[in-house]
């Protein structure tokens, strides 16, 4: 699974999570503060094949411009869908 930055000092970085997307990354900061939350996921069948992190002070409609206007859904070939923990 890939996971992808929106905003702070990471904006439109990538890497790669095995397993299923933490609700924060990094998941344990130390400081209590989670760096970036996940906001959304990409499913391609049956599969989690994107995870999209955006930091946390960073506005939902934001968010969901920068990703639609970086085109995940087609880069992967997924489906977006919301982040329900």
């Amino acid at each position: 699974m890939r996971a992808l930055f929106v905003g702070g000092p990471v904006d439109n970085s990538e890497l790669d999570l095995e397993g299923p997307p933490p609700a924060h990354y990094p998941p344990d900061t130390g400081s209590g503060q989670p760096r970036y939350t996940l906001h959304h996921i990409g499913w391609r069948e049956d599969e989690i094949v994107y995870a999209v992190y955006a930091a946390p002070a960073l506005a939902d409609a934001e968010v969901r411009r920068i990703s639609e206007e970086r085109d995940y859904p087609r880069r992967f070939e997924a489906m977006p869908a919301e982040y329900v923990p």
